[in-house]
């Protein structure tokens, strides 16, 4: 099996945060107010980016782990 390299890893790492995103921003929208909280749409948004910044980093460092030991 040939190893994956670190640029189809990023791709895929953002590929998956990206499509992540989406999802996270719409289940914010929908469970926020059973919490009682109420942020705009910009605030979602951003708030959405921040987790997207951290899963983006969280992904591709696990990747890049799993091959490591993969290929040792």
């Amino acid at each position: 099996m040939k190893a994956q390299s670190r640029r189809m890893s990023l791709i895929e790492a953002v590929t998956n945060v990206m499509l992540g995103y989406v999802l996270a921003v719409v289940t914010q929208i929908i469970v926020f107010p059973w919490f009682g909280l109420y942020p705009s749409l910009g605030e979602n948004l951003a708030l959405g980016a921040i987790f997207v910044g951290i899963s983006l980093l969280r992904s591709y460092a696990l990747r890049r782990l799993f091959e490591a030991l993969r290929t040792r």
